[in-house]
């Protein structure tokens, strides 16, 4: 075994001067390794100054688009949303491991419900505002019968759509909470942030923990890849909203870290 100076004979035999400066060098490289293996704890933060880092998601069927831009509320930056009878998204372009990175963040107001949203029907599947992790679809994992729907379905739009979504929403009715399946598909998981008219007007600010959001929705582990879209649709009630988001956070800090701005 190796007494107290067991390492002495590595090292070549300098002063003690010396030697202390080598060890203080080492100690700063190690650090250094230390947190670039650690990585970032904020994969990025998206402030709305403007709309460099997000691209327009239209769909074919829908004509009329929502609108959506950078602009200043009371003076700060922020992202306003509108749809009147229209629906269209934004989708960042970065595309994150939520393994890595579990923690979405955010600070939202909108300014109207839609009367005749609803959650459970097709024909009130309108939201003022709503934060989607799209998780990407992977051929590799895929079986015969998905791989036949995406490849058509790529084939007609110039990419795969995700493999699921779960769609963080603000909803109109005041009873809705937990968890909705989309009624256009059960591929889409709605999680209930804020509901009703109480909170109109307001900012709110939210955090959640993606992956176990999508263990509770569909009982199985998320695929690794995703990206964040917002939208503000009123296609199906043909109604007016316009709704904000003063920020949107991806990061691997510990829950309860949000921000209260």
């Amino acid at each position: 075994m190796m007494g107290n100076n067991g390492w002495t004979w590595m090292l070549p035999r300098w002063n003690g001067r010396c030697l202390s400066l080598v060890l203080a060098v080492l100690c700063v490289l190690m650090l250094g390794n230390a947190a670039v293996a650690d990585g970032p704890e904020v994969l990025f933060r998206e402030g709305f100054r403007q709309l460099d880092h997000w691209q327009p998601l239209l769909f074919p069927k829908i004509s009329q688009h929502s609108e959506y831009a950078a602009v200043l509320l009371d003076g700060e930056p922020v992202l306003r949303m509108e749809s009147k009878g229209s629906a269209s998204a934004l989708v960042h372009k970065q595309e994150f491991n939520v393994y890595d990175f579990p923690r979405l963040a955010w600070r939202w107001r909108v300014e109207k419900v839609y009367a005749k949203g609803d959650a459970t029907r097709k024909g009130g599947d309108d939201f003022p505002a709503r934060i989607y992790v799209m998780f990407a679809y992977d051929p590799a994992t895929a079986g015969f019968m998905d791989k036949v729907k995406y490849e058509a379905a790529r084939l007609l739009y110039g990419e795969y759509p995700p493999q699921s979504s779960l769609n963080y929403i603000w909803a109109n009715r005041a009873t809705e909470s937990g968890i909705v399946v989309n009624p256009y598909t059960e591929r889409a998981m709605m999680v209930v942030m804020a509901a009703g008219g109480a909170q109109v007007g307001a900012w709110q600010t939210c955090e959640v923990d993606v992956v176990g959001d999508y263990r509770r929705a569909f009982g199985r582990q998320p695929p690794a890849r995703a990206r964040i879209a917002v939208m503000n649709d009123s296609d199906d009630t043909g109604e007016q909203s316009v709704s904000y988001i003063s920020y949107i956070e991806v990061s691997a800090r510990p829950f309860g870290g949000a921000d209260q701005q």
